[in-house]
């Protein structure tokens, strides 16, 4: 599974894998859905995924989305890179107005608080997250001005 997941690694790096990752990202929600974070596309291939479901901070309606995570302490580290697109994910925006949120993970639903990292505990947050998913820094590259935002879920 390691292997697959090393491939995947580099893959993760292409304007392609962000095509196709848009294409999936709804099934993959739905796999997670199903199996409350059990399967998803990305744990098929090795990939640590979890289902975060955030509420609407326009709508007030239940958002969810599959999010490639990195254990950190009794958290779980999320990045907001939208594949190095220019715009932050709504899904970040959406934690920023209300923090509290939900992860579906290994088949348990966990209730969590975001916390935007920033400063030295960002960077060190960062170099965890590029060591597990190198693409990360190449989404930084393509982002431009825009700082990819980075969270800790905390469990609450």
């Amino acid at each position: 599974m390691i292997e697959i997941r090393r491939l995947f690694q580099g893959f993760g790096k292409t304007r392609a894998y962000a095509a196709i990752g848009r294409v999936l990202a709804p099934m993959d929600r739905a796999l997670l859905r199903a199996t409350n974070g059990k399967v998803g596309v990305g744990t098929a291939v090795g990939v640590r995924t979890l289902l975060l479901t955030t509420t609407g901070r326009q709508s007030g309606v239940a958002r969810q989305v599959p999010l490639v995570y990195v254990r950190h302490g009794k958290g779980f580290l999320v990045v907001g890179s939208n594949w190095g697109g220019e715009r932050h994910p709504a899904w970040t925006g959406n934690l920023l107005a209300d923090a509290d949120a939900t992860a579906a993970i290994g088949g348990r639903t966990v209730p969590v608080r975001g916390r935007l990292l920033d400063g030295d505990e960002r960077e060190r947050a960062w170099l965890d997250v590029v060591a597990y998913w190198p693409a990360y820094d190449t989404y930084k590259s393509r982002a431009g001005h825009r700082e990819i935002r980075l969270f800790l879920l905390e469990p609450r």
